[in-house]
């Protein structure tokens, strides 16, 4: 994504003391909990999304409301509906058309669900992928780490097949190989 650390003087201080944003009252299922969360997103206005990995649903939280998120997509259940999610692992947005991007996981997908109010299922966008982590550049390619396959993609929106970036040499630990990439960043000059 877009870094925002650029932002950032080389002299700043950070506070030690963190504050809760998000969940914070014990593992579960209500708006105010998650279950084991795994990739977030962080919008211009300090919306924070997050892919709660066990309750199978995409979470949103306001900035300055930390009491109970928002169910945005999925939370209907485990399953592989187009309105269900599998084991979410990474949300963005997609600054231009302010869809979600999630890597569905456990279904094997990277599908798009709208931030229209009223939006009740997703889109596949890549199907048959084991997708872990995503990141979308300036120019609005979309970069996925492909975990089974031990590579990086970049894809065109609507684009299947994808490009590959990086790794893609089977699995381990040369210069050319990856051993199940999952975070991933693109700076703005594509670099990976």
């Amino acid at each position: 994504m877009f870094s925002l650390l650029g932002n950032i003087p080389d002299n700043a201080i950070w506070s030690p003391n963190g504050v809760t944003i998000a969940g914070g009252h014990v593992n579960g299922g209500d708006t105010n909990q998650l279950s084991d969360p795994h990739g977030h997103f962080v919008d211009d206005d300090q919306t924070v999304v997050i892919a709660d990995y066990w309750n199978h649903r995409i979470m949103q939280w306001k900035n300055g409301d930390t009491t109970n998120g928002q169910v945005v997509a999925g939370g209907n259940d485990e399953g592989n509906g187009l309105n269900q999610l599998n084991q979410p692992t990474d949300v963005l947005i997609d600054k231009e058309t302010y869809g979600r991007i999630i890597c569905n996981q456990g279904n094997r997908q990277v599908v798009r669900w709208s931030r229209r109010s009223g939006t009740t299922q997703g889109d596949i966008l890549i199907d048959n992928i084991a997708c872990a982590r995503l990141a979308m550049d300036e120019q609005r390619y979309l970069y996925v780490s492909h975990y089974a396959k031990h590579e990086v993609r970049r894809y065109q929106l609507g684009e299947t097949n994808g490009t590959l970036v990086a790794g893609g040499n089977g699995k381990g630990d040369e210069l050319n190989q990856f051993n199940k990439p999952h975070y991933l960043f693109v700076d703005r000059q594509q670099n990976v």
